[in-house]
């Protein structure tokens, strides 16, 4: 998916995620031939050390801060080529190098629509206490169910956006109250605001999924095999 215009205020994402069916052209047959087979040639240099300093939100990331490979995705949640990397690569690429120290993998966000803002502002906070933020497992769990599920809350079938997102996610134990609590968080629109102007302006990133990967861009989907040697390549 490509940039358009990225600020989002709290007038929008609430108008956006309660109007009708998302304007989003979701693929209806995406396939493992859609991720490249092949490593992507990267798009350029980036410092990796600028692109690790904190910035306006905690880090999601899981792995050993100390592994070889780091690997930081911009996404967004309405994004089908994000979604068929996470429901086809991510899970396998974690076993094989997450949990074996080899990768640090960071997950940022980069949403290109209202809806997509209100879906990582529920994986960012605390179901049982939006006012808290979730924990690393927490984010990545609810962005893994998110993504299973995309067409479903999306783009329903009868263009209730808001009411989906909310019956999506009280299986992650959302209530009513906590759902619009979360979604009227300005501080946390406005860091997500942050993340992706720190990411257009400092790194280039204008599609998704972007992988920063030891100081190489990389854009779009990859399937298993080309990360993986993007990844053996580095250890």
């Amino acid at each position: 998916m490509q940039l358009n215009d990225m600020t989002m205020t709290r007038r929008a994402l609430l108008g956006g995620v309660a109007v009708t069916a998302l304007c989003l052209a979701l693929p209806l047959g995406i396939t493992d031939a859609m991720a490249q087979e092949q490593p992507p040639e990267s798009q350029g240099d980036v410092d990796m050390a600028a692109a690790l300093k904190p910035g306006s939100l905690p880090e999601m990331a899981l792995g050993d801060e100390k592994a070889k490979v780091t690997i930081i995705e911009y996404m967004s949640m309405t994004c089908p080529h994000c979604a068929h990397f996470h429901t086809t690569t991510f899970d396998t690429i974690k076993t094989k190098y997450v949990d074996t120290g080899k990768v640090r993998f960071i997950l940022r966000e980069f949403p290109f629509d209202p809806v997509a803002t209100a879906a990582f502002m529920l994986a960012r906070c605390n179901p049982q206490d939006p006012k808290t933020m979730a924990t690393s497992a927490q984010y990545f769990a609810m962005v893994s169910m998110l993504f299973k599920q995309q067409r479903s809350w999306a783009s329903p079938q009868d263009g209730n956006v808001r009411g989906a997102l909310l019956q999506t996610v009280k299986l992650a134990g959302y209530s009513q109250e906590s759902f619009e609590a979360c979604l009227t968080n300005q501080k946390l629109l406005d860091d997500v605001n942050a993340v992706v102007k720190r990411a257009t302006s400092e790194f280039g990133v204008n599609s998704t999924p972007t992988f920063l990967i030891n100081g190489k861009k990389y854009s779009g989907d990859m399937s298993v095999d080309a990360m993986s040697k993007l990844i053996d390549g580095l250890l």
